[in-house]
């Protein structure tokens, strides 16, 4: 459906071009790196928690259009859930781009990165905020455990 991949590229341009939640915070509960070698991609994901629940969430870097725009839909898709409810929307993020079928419910925009699976090279574009997020909530929890 030649119609569906282009609305996809329009979504991913505007979030590329008017990212929302970007930036960082000044005092983040959670803040972690990510970095993807191979193309250069980087980017840093902070976060506010209260209550168990993402309370803000800011992201910056650097790189192709598609690792900026999922970094700025994972900030839409994850601001004021519940933790465990944005490590599901991880998973399902990652089994999207698997070519799993998932429920793109509380997505948002985020459904317009599935086309990204027909250029298996990007993937780790798209993928890099994500496991970016995950790897900052395993080492904050981790953390406070000790």
């Amino acid at each position: 459906m030649p119609g569906l991949d282009e609305l996809y590229r329009e979504v991913i341009l505007e979030h590329y071009k008017n990212p929302r939640n970007q930036g960082r915070l000044d005092h983040p509960d959670v803040a972690n790196r990510g970095h993807n070698p191979l193309c250069g991609d980087e980017i840093e994901i902070s976060l506010d928690l209260k209550d168990g629940r993402v309370a803000d969430i800011r992201f910056q870097g650097r790189g192709c259009s598609i690792s900026q725009a999922s970094g700025s839909m994972l900030t839409e898709a994850v601001k004021g859930k519940e933790v465990a409810k944005a490590r599901e929307l991880v998973e399902a993020f990652k089994a999207m781009m698997r070519g799993d079928a998932v429920s793109l419910d509380g997505f948002g925009d985020v459904e317009a990165l599935q086309g990204v699976r027909k250029y298996p090279v990007r993937i780790k574009c798209a993928m890099l905020a994500w496991t970016t997020l995950q790897e900052g909530l395993d080492m904050y929890e981790q953390a406070a455990k000790h």
